[in-house]
């Protein structure tokens, strides 16, 4: 089981035995997507800020689509998205991090703009900012992984995600309307999937560099941070460093 498993597992065994009905992914991915096929709802829509992502993924799930159920490309900033409906559940799965992406500088108006389609309940997924600086050398490895990741994606010319802690949008949440019933933090067990994963991001950024000699020296030194990672892995086990957090909130 996966973290991202075990974080959808805690949301299930707080929604208990209440029914799904229809239900909003309201920042989608493959995984959130498999979760909430696993679950009885009445419907439920998919929503992605990619539109070539919302194809592929109609592709890859095209068999489980039932006629009630859909996968939409388009962005929370636009007041019409979506306007006038309504849903039983929620889930904003890493959706505050990602919008940086998609509609920046957004990230204090998306719970307010999200509370009209709540009818029932709204889950919020999200990842605690990572401290400037870490206490172990495995977490010093995790930032470093990060940052690194970060560099190659500022100097391609795209936009990096950008994270907010709990407590930041549990306030947040009071402020739109809703009440906050449950939140808890889960600490992360980082693996080969992550290095490989993260730093694997950071290679993909490197044809966009304009500095062709840039992009080679980074890509040496993403080559040795990697090496560098698999090496502490291979000495201690998982790198157990900062905390993923899970939120459950009604619309008052």
């Amino acid at each position: 089981m996966t973290a991202q498993d075990a974080l959808f597992g805690r949301l299930a065994s707080w929604h208990g035995l209440s029914p799904w009905g229809r239900f909003l992914d309201a920042g989608t991915g493959d995984h959130s997507l498999q979760w909430i096929l696993g679950l009885e709802t009445s419907a439920w829509t998919a929503v992605t800020g990619a539109p070539d992502r919302a194809a592929g993924m109609r592709q890859r799930f095209a068999r489980r689509i039932r006629p009630q159920d859909q996968i939409v490309a388009g962005n929370w900033s636009d007041p019409s998205f979506l306007e006038g409906q309504v849903f039983d559940v929620v889930l904003a799965d890493y959706l505050i991090g990602a919008l940086e992406g998609f509609a920046p500088y957004f990230q204090d108006k998306i719970l307010p703009r999200l509370r009209p389609h709540v009818s029932q309940a709204l889950y919020v997924v999200g990842l605690d900012p990572f401290p400037p600086r870490a206490k172990t050398d495995g977490g010093a490895l995790i930032v470093e992984i990060a940052r690194l990741r970060d560099a190659c994606i500022l100097m391609a010319g795209h936009q990096c995600y950008r994270e907010y802690p709990m407590e930041w949008v549990s306030r947040h949440l009071e402020i739109a309307g809703f009440e906050v019933e449950r939140q808890e933090r889960m600490p992360i067990l980082y693996g080969d999937r992550f290095i490989k994963g993260q730093l694997a991001v950071a290679r993909r950024k490197l044809p966009y560099f304009k500095d062709k000699a840039l992009a080679q020296s980074m890509g040496r030194h993403i080559d040795t941070l990697q090496a560098r990672a698999l090496e502490h892995l291979g000495r201690h086990g998982r790198i157990r460093f900062g905390a993923d957090y899970t939120i459950k909130a009604r619309p008052v």
